[in-house]
């Protein structure tokens, strides 16, 4: 019954943020075919900050109406559509209409929005579900969660990228005068299937969600004293650091709960504030800020590149959840200069977007592993900074997470929104034909 159990708690924690990761990787693909072409991904960064109006009415809810809001409803409400908007979005999410004088993926906007509603508002609803189990449970969960990343970046390595090809348009019009243009050779299997797999997945999700909803009560509570063992467990779990549970303590091995706490310094005002400095800047980066702009600095490589940065960058964030999980290093300097490192690979890939349609080595594989590489790097260092500060504040108190969700939020908010204006009012960043591009050597 308990491997059961956690079976159900890994695949319920895949539904949490499958979706917005399947658009990511899958975007080498889109963004040849939508309107908007190489802006698109900085269209999507501002839709998912839109989507927090899902977490923060449910967190209104809680805090205005106290017990009104049933949590098994909103998770099965979101869930539902979930798996109704990525079968929507696999029939419709090359379907565009004219606005403003222009063709504009409406369909693709509208769907993309209710998909990061989903996922935006299963941070606030699925693991407060989960601690109704035992703790055990919630590492597995974790795990899940880490997946919803890892899965669709394989998938997507399996589904490979359009490989595009120059062609000569003299070689159809029968002369030797023609152009050079962008042919691009389908993948192994389409965008439609891909999405069709996302819904497929968020119906496992919604399965193992009905499933651990119907679990008997008598299971639930079988394990004696199961708040003490939570937080037994769960203070073991954090390295004996004492976890702070909404303020409350248990009265049964309340000094070893004292005992962890004493383990870990708590942080001073200045570094906390240094502490949330790294969160808003780290959040800014990688929520905002360059995947806004992935688009410039990969694509002039080709599209092979852009494929495998976005796919490997997917596959690198649980990586480096689960590395933190295991390999724990709260040290304040060491987290300051992996976040200096992280930047640097950043820099790098926001520098060669400002070089678009030209950046440093064009057309030379040495390029591309670069590129690739950068990517690779500036997700894996800063999601690991993000965990371990994560850590250290969640050892401080609720409050200190509360502030941490926030400060994540605002720079969340602001990287999207200073790219935003950059990359489609002032087209700071221009975008180019691979083929017909001549680049100075």
């Amino acid at each position: 019954m308990a491997l059961l159990v956690h079976f159900l708690a890994c695949a319920f924690g895949i539904g949490s943020w499958v979706a917005v990761n399947g658009l990511w990787v899958e975007l080498p693909l889109i963004v040849n075919a939508l309107p908007e072409g190489w802006d698109l991904p900085s269209y999507l960064t501002v839709i998912i900050q839109l989507a927090n109006v899902g977490p923060l009415l449910v967190t209104l809810m809680h805090k205005l109406y106290p017990g009104c809001l049933k949590e098994y409803i909103v998770i099965y409400s979101i869930l539902s559509i979930g798996v109704l908007s990525c079968i929507l979005l696999a029939f419709f999410w090359d379907r565009t209409t004219i606005f403003i004088g222009a063709s504009r993926s409406t369909a693709f906007f509208i769907i993309t929005f209710f998909l990061s509603l989903v996922d935006c508002t299963s941070s606030v609803t699925f693991l407060p579900f989960m601690m109704q189990l035992p703790a055990k449970y919630i590492t597995t969960y974790y795990i899940g969660e880490g997946l919803s990343g890892f899965i669709p970046g394989v998938v997507a390595l399996a589904q490979g990228v359009g490989m595009a090809k120059c062609v000569n348009s003299s070689e159809t019009a029968g002369n030797h005068t023609g152009s050079l243009y962008t042919e691009y050779l389908p993948p192994n299997f389409s965008t439609e299937v891909f999405f069709f797999i996302l819904a497929a997945m968020m119906c496992i999700s919604l399965a193992a969600f009905v499933a651990l909803n119907r679990l008997p009560r008598t299971y639930e509570l079988s394990t004696e004293n199961l708040v003490q063992d939570t937080v037994v467990s769960v203070s073991s779990y954090l390295d004996n650091s004492g976890a702070d549970l909404d303020g409350g303590s248990v009265k049964n091995n309340g000094e070893a709960v004292a005992q962890g706490r004493h383990l870990v310094a708590k942080p001073s005002v200045y570094q906390l504030t240094f502490i949330y400095f790294l969160v808003v800047w780290v959040n800014s980066a990688t929520n905002g800020l360059l995947p806004s702009v992935q688009t410039y600095s990969c694509m002039p490589y080709g599209n092979l590149a852009y494929h495998l940065s976005a796919a490997l960058a997917s596959v690198a964030n649980p990586v480096a959840c689960t590395l933190a999980m295991f390999i724990q290093n709260r040290s304040q300097v060491f987290l300051g200069l992996l976040a200096v490192v992280g930047t640097g690979f950043g820099s790098y890939n926001m520098a060669m977007a400002a070089m678009s349609p030209c950046p440093l080595l064009h057309g030379s594989a040495v390029g591309e592993a670069i590129i690739v590489l950068s990517w690779l790097f500036f997700t894996g260092t800063l999601s690991y900074v993000k965990v371990m500060v994560g850590v250290i504040l969640r050892d401080r108190s609720h409050n200190a997470l509360v502030w941490c969700g926030a400060a994540t939020q605002m720079g969340s908010l602001v990287g999207s929104v200073i790219m935003f204006p950059l990359v489609n009012i002032y087209q700071f960043f221009k975008s180019g034909d691979f083929c017909n591009t001549e680049c100075p050597l």
